[in-house]
């Protein structure tokens, strides 16, 4: 070998290429940004419509209340125990911390955009990153991504997209030979517990594997059962067994069930046609986008009624004619109405009550779309120059991101989201009635009192917004009559409305000429809930106001205090009437020593017990 020559350098070794895992990283963390910054309107807001009953409940904050989480239906809204669970250590870490739940919920949606961009890589499917951009800024996902409650979407498509990458991995090494046998059983063993834990996150993910079937065509043009079918068939029976459970207890413990949910089947294969192309319009022009949209009629007796199931067997036989040349948009819808298969009216969910489409819904199943489109944008521009080629992408996600950030806007906190809801969708009854609770909570009586009437107009028979406007009503001046009349209505429209009837004998008491109809009232409560010694007691102050029902009065304190021991003013209404009873004035001694034990700031106990002594 020559000697180097004494002024050479020496040559420095070729660079290596970044590893494609480090590359993702730098792309999802490009892509967290964008989405943070998209979603930045809402990641300060509070707790939107039901969040409070998702977040976990005081009841359940120990390590009991994690038993009941997972043993006990009805413990939670929802039979979610992977959902609930992470409820429970996230409230844990933050407590009551809307913002902190709001930040995990968006990058949980950045995640489950950065995964499938991976799923997508591995398929080989061009413009994975820009599918991933999609997802990730479509403003069709704000509800998702800007409503705590959706965690269950956000957090199952992280499960479900790691359930697919690793059932493709498993798939992968069955075909490199039997020294890849213990690696593909382990990928499958991984791959099945994602499935779980998504399913048990949310439900819908139960779709998975029929996705992997529509998938494994779209790769090999058929099927082989050994290959593609058996190895899915446990995940059919976990996926059937989640769906099964979830509509029982959608029907028994949430109420998706009644005169609002009764559709024949014929309206409900009409339904899931209109269904089909709300969701196709709202992701290819996502305009008008609201948290809740009006609520269809189903007339089967209207030709129109027919268009959407007619047009989407077209499409589909379309399609299918079209496999020949590429089997990618047939797949892509297949995936697309597969997912969307739970929430196409074939099954009663709660929100059915309000309207047969949410946003929400399509979280996963826009995917079917989103994929093809993104891919075919990719390579339609394969061969136009580079500003054309980086910039149309570049400026679909942009606009995206601007309409998801807006969007955001209407998740800032209740009385932004229902009001942005009544603005495009005013016969939202439902949004009308929480946006006067929110308003009363808030102490802007006037305002909530209009909005409960608002609410009443588009629906008068809701009896809990005639029991709340009465309530309201009742915080002003010379509003009783009316107050009464609408508590009246609600106890007639729902006479399990315990609460309102409990309000309305409170109201009837203070009316002159009215105390027995109150009575009545308090009887009538008690007979349903017996165990509610608030009510014993107020039943007995009416009665004490009754001439010669002295001894009823007692008799109801002393219920009111079997029940509950420690409720001090039934103590020293007690004491009172024993004092005016023949031959019992010496027992209220030990009632008033009580109300001194339970509350000793209260003087009249004081000042009473020191004249009986």
């Amino acid at each position: 070998m020559s000697p180097r020559p004494a002024n050479s350098r020496p040559i420095p070794p070729a660079p290596r290429a970044a590893p494609a895992d480090t590359w993702w990283r730098l792309g999802w963390l490009g892509l967290a940004t964008l989405c943070v910054l998209a979603y930045l309107p809402a990641l300060h807001g509070g707790f939107l419509w039901d969040d409070n009953g998702h977040v976990t409940a005081p009841e359940l904050r120990s390590l009991s209340g994690l038993g009941r989480i997972w043993f006990e239906l009805g413990a939670t809204q929802q039979y979610y125990p992977v959902l609930h669970s992470a409820f429970w250590l996230e409230h844990r870490l933050w407590g009551e911390s809307a913002t902190a739940y709001h930040w995990l919920n968006v990058l949980l949606h950045a995640l489950a955009a950065g995964l499938l961009v991976r799923v997508l890589q591995r398929l080989a499917i061009p413009g994975a990153w820009l599918a991933g951009l999609v997802f990730a800024l479509h403003p069709v996902n704000v509800e998702t991504g800007a409503w705590i409650s959706e965690q269950k979407n956000t957090l199952s498509a992280v499960f479900y997209f790691l359930a697919l990458l690793t059932y493709l991995r498993f798939d992968q090494a069955r075909e490199t030979g039997a020294g890849r046998l213990n690696s593909a059983g382990r990928s499958y063993v991984f791959a099945t517990v994602f499935l779980l834990l998504a399913v048990l996150t949310k439900s819908v993910t139960a779709t998975l594997p029929a996705a992997l079937l529509v998938i494994a065509w779209w790769q090999r043009g058929r099927l082989s059962w050994r290959r593609d079918v058996a190895p899915l068939l446990p995940w059919f029976a976990i996926g059937l067994a989640a769906g099964l459970t979830t509509a029982w207890v959608e029907r028994k413990f949430i109420g998706a069930e009644g005169a609002a949910y009764d559709l024949d089947f014929l309206q409900r294969v009409l339904l899931a046609g209109r269904v089909l192309w709300f969701y196709l319009g709202k992701l290819l022009w996502p305009a008008d986008l609201s948290f809740v949209y009006p609520r269809w009629f189903i007339n089967a007796s209207d030709a129109w009624a027919y268009a959407g199931i007619l047009a989407t067997l077209a499409a589909l036989a379309v399609l299918w004619r079209l496999r020949h040349r590429s089997r990618a948009p047939l797949a892509g819808a297949l995936l697309f109405a597969g997912t969307l298969f739970p929430a196409l009216g074939f099954l009663n969910v709660y929100p059915f009550i309000y309207s047969y489409v949410a946003d929400h819904f399509q979280y996963l199943a826009g995917l079917g779309l989103i994929v093809p489109l993104s891919a075919g944008l990719v390579r339609a521009l394969a061969s136009s120059p580079a500003w054309l080629r980086r910039g149309l992408p570049a400026a679909l996600v942009a606009l995206l991101g601007g309409l998801t950030w807006h969007q955001a806007h209407d998740y800032r906190d209740n009385v932004a989201l229902y009001r942005a809801t009544l603005a495009r969708n005013p016969a939202a009854w439902m949004a009308a009635y929480n946006l006067g609770m929110e308003l009363a909570a808030r102490n802007q009586t006037d305002d909530a009192i209009a909005s409960y009437r608002e609410a009443l107009a588009l629906r008068p028979d809701y009896a809990e917004a005639h029991a709340n406007l009465a309530m309201s009503l009742l915080t002003q001046p010379d509003n009783k009559a009316e107050a009464v009349t609408h508590l009246e209505t609600a106890v007639r429209l729902k006479p399990e409305l315990w609460q309102a009837e409990c309000n309305l004998a409170n109201t009837l008491i203070t009316v002159p000429g009215r105390e027995a109809e109150a009575i009545a009232h308090y009887k009538t409560v008690l007979s349903r809930r017996p165990e509610l010694a608030e009510i014993q007691l107020n039943l007995g102050i009416a009665l004490q106001g009754q001439p010669g029902r002295e001894a009823e009065a007692a008799a109801r304190f002393e219920s009111a205090l079997r029940t509950n021991p420690d409720l001090w003013q039934a103590h020293f209404t007690l004491a009172n009437a024993l004092l005016n009873l023949p031959g019992r004035r010496a027992e209220a001694i030990p009632h008033l020593e009580a109300v001194l034990r339970l509350n000793p700031a209260f003087t009249p106990a004081r000042q009473l017990l020191d004249q009986l002594r």
